[in-house]
């Protein structure tokens, strides 16, 4: 039998990846969960349709969405993280002991069970004594903290559905007003190269710079997400993420990774003359020109 699972990137682009076995499906309040055996990329959770992680590439995404404002910022102690449900973000924060407690907002109880299930390499840490796992909406969350957190991650799904909100003015602002004084935010911020993720990151930066002193974006290659092209958001109140990198203590506290690096941090900011254009004029550009 010949089994794929296919998303679609765009309406006129579809990738699909070869399944041996559906592990797991249930349309629940949220969202709908599915978990697949894959050929090529181990074991694979989908949202909605949409590949959140598979066994073989997810480690880009966490590395980078974690050790680059760590990399920056040494002193984190309180860390907000929103989403991560799959447990990968917080197995790459457990990893630093300075840091002290970690509060994770998930709307989806059930994506925590799931993932504890089908892929336990990655939720190694969701019983860490440090971390406090909080199974309510973001936003309202984020609302009632002020001054709390060192760095805030936003490990979210795409802007709509359950995600959609996390992508607000109000929602930054208040991601804002609950950082510390020398707080970062770091967020997914979706594909530049399709035209409605395009759209979805100039919106998404707009809002960003729009509250933050300082805002950039960097990048990286994730095989299975939409074009293979990914990028972050790195927010802070005063900290920017190249000339404040301390390449020296991050190396020297031995962290094997298999992605990120500090000479790839300083690499990943620098963007495709089309993604800086889209950024500095929040218009989204046909490519195919």
């Amino acid at each position: 039998m010949d089994l794929w699972f296919t998303e679609n990137h765009s309406d006129s682009v579809r990738f699909s990846i070869r399944v041996d076995k559906q592990l797991y499906s249930e349309q629940i309040e949220y969202q709908r969960i599915d978990v697949f055996q894959s050929l090529e990329f181990g074991r694979l959770l989908a949202l909605d349709g949409y590949v959140m992680i598979t066994q073989k590439d997810e480690f880009i995404y966490h590395d980078m969405i974690v050790h680059v404002p760590m990399a920056v910022k040494k002193d984190i102690k309180n860390v907000l993280v929103i989403g991560a449900g799959d447990g990968g973000t917080v197995r790459e924060l457990c990893r630093y002991s300075t840091i002290e407690h970690i509060d994770l907002v998930e709307i989806d109880k059930k994506v925590v069970e799931v993932c504890e299930e089908y892929f336990p390499e990655m939720t190694v840490s969701m019983h860490d004594p440090r971390l406090d796992i909080h199974f309510t909406d973001g936003l309202r969350f984020v609302r009632r903290k002020q001054g709390e957190y060192d760095l805030i991650i936003v490990d979210s799904t795409d802007p709509f559905g359950p995600g959609e909100g996390l992508f607000t003015m109000e929602f930054y602002g208040n991601c804002y007003k609950a950082l510390k004084e020398h707080g970062v935010l770091v967020n997914q911020h979706e594909s530049p190269f399709y035209v409605n993720d395009a759209k979805a990151m100039c919106r998404a930066h707009e809002r960003i710079k729009s509250v933050f002193p300082v805002c950039a974006v960097y990048q990286a290659h994730i095989p299975t997400y939409a074009s293979g092209h990914w990028l972050f958001g790195f927010a802070s109140k005063g900290l920017d993420p190249i000339k404040d990198l301390d390449e020296q203590h991050w190396n020297s506290l031995g962290i094997k990774t298999r992605y990120y690096n500090t000479e790839l941090h300083k690499g990943c900011f620098a963007l495709p003359s089309y993604v800086k254009e889209m950024l500095e004029t929040g218009e989204v550009l046909d490519v195919r020109r």
